[in-house]
C-alpha cells in the first residue's frame, strides 16, 4: 500500500501566493477579516511568512496599525484638525497661513501615513533656503503637532517629525527703547496717540489690549486699569474681540503717578462718552484701525530718531525693563505683564497687590529721576510736553510731571 504524501500544515493567519514574475505576496487580514495584500512582494516564501508573523504579533500585542486608515490627504487631515481646535481668531488665522504657504505645497497631496523623517528633513531644508527661520520653525511645530494627532488616532505609528530643535525659534533680540526716547516718541506722536505710547511703554499694554480698552477699565481714584478684553486685528481687516492672550492676560495694571494726568487728560479730549466708550479711537470716533494707526506710528518713530524695525509691541520690553530694573519679584512682572506658564504658577510666590503698586511707584521714581537729568541738560532727549506744569520734587530740583 503506497505511503500518503504528509501535507503541509495549513496556514492559520493569512496566506501567500507564488505570483507569475516568481515573487511571493502576502496577504492578511486586517480589522474588518479581509485579506488585503502587503505592501511589497518577497523573493522567497519565508520572507512573506516572516512578514505575516509581524502582522500577527503586532494585532495581537495590540501594536498593529490599519494602513488603510491613514490614507487620508494631510491637507484634508491638517484643514480639519484646525478647524477642531476651537484656538483664538489670531492663532487659527496664522495655522492657516502656514498651512496654505508652507505646508500644503509639499504635503497636501500625500497621504498622512506615507510622510517620512526623510520628506519632512528635506522639507525642511528647502524652506530655510527659501524663507526665514522663524516661520521654518512656527510651520514645523505646526506640522509635529498635526502628525502627533494622527498618532493619537492611530493613523501612523510614529510621528515623522523627529528634528532635534527644529521648532524653536531663535529670534533677534528686540531694542528697547529708553525713557528719553519713549517721551520723544509720544511728544512727536501727537496727543490723540500720546496715552498709547505711554500705557504700551510704561504699562506693558499690548496694542490690542489698548484697542479695546474701555473708560470703565480705568479707575482714576486708584490709579489702575483693568485689562478684560482685547481685539486684535486679522489680516482680513476684522477686530476679534475676545479674551486676552491668556489666562494672565486679565489683570490690574497700577499705573506709575506720572501717567494719571495724561490719562485724565485723555479721557476728557478723546475717548468715547460712557463706562463702555473705548478709550482709544480714530479721529472719526471710530474703533482703532492698524492701518490708520500705523501710518502715523511710522512717522513718528521716524521723527523720534527710532530704528525702522521697532514696532509698537516693543514698547513692552521698556516698562518690563523697567520694573525688572526695580528688584521686583519674577512673578510680580509677570503679572504686570499678563505672562504666565504652568512651571512659573508653581514656582513663583503670589503678587499681592502691594507689591503692583510699589513697583508701579518705583518706575515712576525712576522715570522722574531720568527726566530730571534731560531738563537739567545732563542728558539727551525728549521735549517735554507744553501742556505739563513744573512741579518741585521734594529731593532735588524742579522736574516736569507727565
Amino acid at each position: 500500500m503506497a505511503r500518503a504524501q504528509k501535507r503541509a500544515p495549513r496556514r492559520s493567519f493569512g496566506a501567500v501566493r507564488k505570483l507569475p514574475s516568481g515573487r511571493y505576496q502576502a496577504r492578511y487580514p486586517g480589522s474588518d477579516g479581509v485579506l488585503r495584500p502587503a505592501p511589497d512582494t518577497y523573493e522567497t516564501k519565508r520572507d512573506a511568512e516572516v512578514f505575516l508573523a509581524q502582522v500577527q504579533a503586532d494585532q495581537t500585542r495590540g501594536n498593529w496599525i490599519d494602513p488603510t486608515v491613514g490614507e487620508v490627504t494631510f491637507g484634508k487631515y491638517a484643514t480639519r484638525w484646525i478647524d477642531e481646535r476651537g484656538v483664538a481668531p489670531t492663532t487659527d488665522e496664522l495655522y492657516r497661513r502656514l498651512l496654505r504657504l508652507h505646508l500644503e505645497p509639499t504635503f497636501g497631496q500625500l497621504y498622512v501615513n506615507v510622510i517620512s523623517p526623510s520628506r519632512v528633513r528635506t522639507w525642511r531644508a528647502e524652506r530655510l533656503k527659501a524663507t526665514g527661520a522663524t516661520t521654518v520653525a512656527k510651520s514645523y511645530r505646526l506640522l509635529k503637532a498635526i502628525m502627533e494627532t494622527a498618532v493619537e488616532d492611530d493613523m501612523i505609528r510614529k510621528n515623522p517629525c523627529r528634528i532635534r530643535g527644529a521648532g524653536r525659534e531663535e529670534a533677534d533680540e528686540r531694542p528697547v527703547a529708553t525713557v528719553v526716547q519713549v517721551f520723544a516718541l509720544a511728544d512727536v506722536i501727537g496727543l490723540r496717540w500720546r496715552l498709547m505710547v505711554l500705557l504700551g511703554a510704561f504699562a506693558s499694554m499690548r496694542p490690542e489690549e489698548l484697542a479695546e480698552l474701555r473708560r470703565g477699565d480705568i479707575d482714576l481714584d486708584a490709579g489702575s486699569v483693568r485689562v478684560r478684553r482685547a481685539a486684535p486685528e486679522l489680516n482680513t481687516g476684522r477686530r476679534a474681540v475676545g479674551a486676552p492672550k491668556s489666562r494672565a492676560g486679565k489683570r490690574e495694571i497700577v499705573l506709575p503717578a506720572f501717567v494719571h494726568i495724561d490719562v485724565r487728560r485723555h479721557l476728557d479730549w478723546f475717548a468715547q462718552p460712557g463706562p463702555g466708550g473705548l478709550v482709544f479711537v480714530g479721529e472719526k470716533g471710530a474703533a482703532l484701525r492698524g492701518t490708520t494707526f500705523g501710518r502715523k506710528w511710522r512717522k513718528a518713530r521716524e521723527a523720534a530718531g527710532l530704528p525702522e524695525g521697532f514696532r509698537f509691541y516693543d514698547l513692552r520690553h521698556t516698562g518690563n525693563t523697567l520694573a525688572a530694573d526695580t528688584g521686583a519679584k519674577l512673578k510680580d512682572l509677570m503679572v504686570r505683564a499678563g505672562q504666565s506658564s504652568e512651571r512659573a504658577q508653581l514656582i513663583y510666590q503670589h503678587s499681592t497687590k502691594e507689591h503692583q503698586r510699589k513697583l508701579a511707584a518705583d518706575i515712576d521714581s525712576d522715570v522722574r529721576r531720568q527726566r530730571a537729568r534731560t531738563a537739567d541738560g545732563t542728558a539727551d532727549g525728549a521735549t517735554v510736553h507744553p501742556l505739563v506744569p513744573r512741579a518741585r520734587d521734594a529731593d532735588g530740583p524742579a522736574v516736569r510731571e507727565a
